[in-house]
């Protein structure tokens, strides 16, 4: 959703133009498919981070603009919400001290945007969702001053009609109705981007969806929303709400929701680009001059700007891209699944196991997605969502057995996936330092099942047993968040409490 869109209304004639471009889109891309025009693998890796802007009260700061204006890098862009910005880091190759370099570059660039924060009191805050968020905070007119934020919410607010109702039960529950998507900002994620050849993305993506679970188990950091506690991770629940077009009539039909897991393994990213278009109806009818089968004929590369515009709004976990680099096109898988955070070196742990495990389960001779079933699959993420580090998985289980069994998330990471981590950033090329630093820090949150989201819970709950207000101890808990994440020490290693929780006593 990069794109720079001007508001305004859309007609029924806007409709199906759009409608009849996107088919034109996707028979370019079947045809850039079967011509084999797509760019020949070069390991590429790209990495993208949404971040909080609040006050050194812990309370967020509507300020992005005036932060913006001050970083003054194309690296760091607007997001949804006043109190959002997201730091882009360029692609990078998988190999080497790879992990290492980008760990180095986000620290400087975060310590710089926090020192340009600074300037107008705010902070730079990287959590899943800021603990100290108030339903008053998320409201249209604290949407981002940019056309098209407020184009997509006018369009997502007309087409579900009536108000977004939010229920979410976890360890308490949370119940309420927003006029606007505005609560889908409090969602701040890490997307993690592979650019893989055609022959490839099936295998990869497939194998993306199988460990969104084992992903959220090791990385949940989001367990709280208005002051309540609701599940380990709390994003995926409040992100597919917050985005729903359906009234309750649709959803009782089965219509599918924007916010979206899947229904089944793939054998081509096509079918995804595909699916996009024949389950959702266009939010932003924007045409694009270009005739993407008059380009290809012409011997050049469509930019298939209305499919990539369409597929913008339909938020897969793991989400097909199609980009075009140095006149070039290619094809992308984004894992959209982990929050934001707690450090920079949890957030480089987190994709390092990510690109490891990815890369052995898509060369498995005996594929993962062949003995687990999509539904279970689909469960596990759930289980995973709410449970974080404790929850318990359905696996194929080893052996001559066949079939899935239950596992615990710990188990499974350190016994299995693990080392088919190693094994894939061995196939990468990365630097056995680099990679036994970074799965060692996954390793030691299973050893300790201690995560972003245990740590944030047993430090608000030590703050309230010390006599502070939920609110006073959830403010409290996220000024030693955020005083923690710049120290910079894995979140496995910080000591729970706050020191203004033990003063109460």
């Amino acid at each position: 959703m990069g794109e720079k869109v001007v508001a305004g209304a859309f007609d029924l004639s806007d409709r199906q133009q759009y409608r009849d471009k996107l088919r034109r889109c996707l028979t370019g891309l079947e045809r850039l498919l079967a011509q084999e025009r797509f760019d020949r693998p070069k390991n590429l890796m790209g990495l993208e981070i949404e971040l909080n802007l609040a006050g050194a009260d812990g309370l967020p700061k509507m300020l992005n603009g005036e932060v913006l204006e001050r970083i003054a890098s194309r690296d760091f862009q607007t997001e949804l919400a006043m109190f959002n910005l997201e730091v882009n880091i360029a692609p990078h190759r998988l190999g080497g001290r790879v992990f290492d370099r980008l760990a180095e570059e986000l620290r400087t660039s975060l310590a710089y945007a926090h020192r340009k924060a600074g300037e107008v009191d705010a902070g730079i805050v990287m959590i899943g969702i800021l603990p100290t968020l108030d339903r008053d905070d998320l409201v249209s007119s604290n949407l981002s001053d940019v056309d098209r934020y407020t184009l997509l919410n006018d369009q997502i607010v007309a087409a579900r009609g009536e108000d977004f109702a939010l229920d979410i039960e976890g360890v308490e529950r949370l119940s309420c109705t927003s006029k606007s998507i505005v609560p889908e900002a409090a969602c701040t994620s890490v997307q993690l981007h592979l650019q893989v050849t055609p022959a490839r993305f099936a295998d990869v993506w497939n194998a993306a969806q199988a460990v969104t679970a084992a992903q959220i188990a090791v990385g949940a950091n989001s367990p709280f929303l208005f002051g309540r506690e609701l599940w380990r991770e709390s994003r995926p629940p409040l992100f597919t709400q917050a985005t729903d077009t359906r009234p309750p009539e649709l959803q009782a039909q089965g219509v599918r929701p924007r916010t979206w897991f899947g229904e089944r393994w793939i054998s081509s990213a096509y079918e995804l680009f595909e699916e996009n278009l024949r389950y959702f109806p266009a939010l932003l009818p924007l045409c694009d001059e270009e005739d993407p089968l008059e380009a290809l004929e012409a011997g050049g590369i469509p930019s298939l700007a209305e499919l990539v515009l369409h597929n913008g709004t339909v938020y897969r976990w793991n989400r097909p891209v199609y980009g075009i680099a140095d006149g070039v096109p290619h094809l992308r898988v984004e894992n959209r699944v982990l929050p934001a955070g707690p450090t920079v070196t949890d957030v480089i742990a987190n994709a390092a196991f990510y690109y490891g495990v990815v890369r052995a389960l898509a060369e498995d001779a005996r594929p993962v997605w062949s003995r687990l079933p999509f539904e279970v699959a689909e469960a596990n993420f759930d289980a995973a969502c709410r449970y974080g580090i404790d929850a318990k998985l359905q696996w194929p289980r080893r052996g001559r057995l066949g079939g899935v069994g239950e596992v615990d998330a710990v188990s499974l990471v350190r016994e299995e996936l693990l080392p088919l981590a190693e094994a894939g950033l061995d196939a990468w090329g990365v630097e056995p330092a680099d990679r036994d630093y970074y799965l060692g820090v996954i390793e030691e949150r299973c050893r300790r099942r201690v995560n972003g989201a245990t740590w944030q819970v047993a430090t608000f709950r030590r703050g309230v047993e010390a006599g502070l207000s939920r609110d006073a101890a959830l403010a409290a808990m996220t000024r030693r968040y955020a005083e923690l994440m710049r120290v910079g020490e894995a979140v496995h290693t910080w000591p729970v409490g706050v020191p203004e929780a033990a003063a109460v006593r």
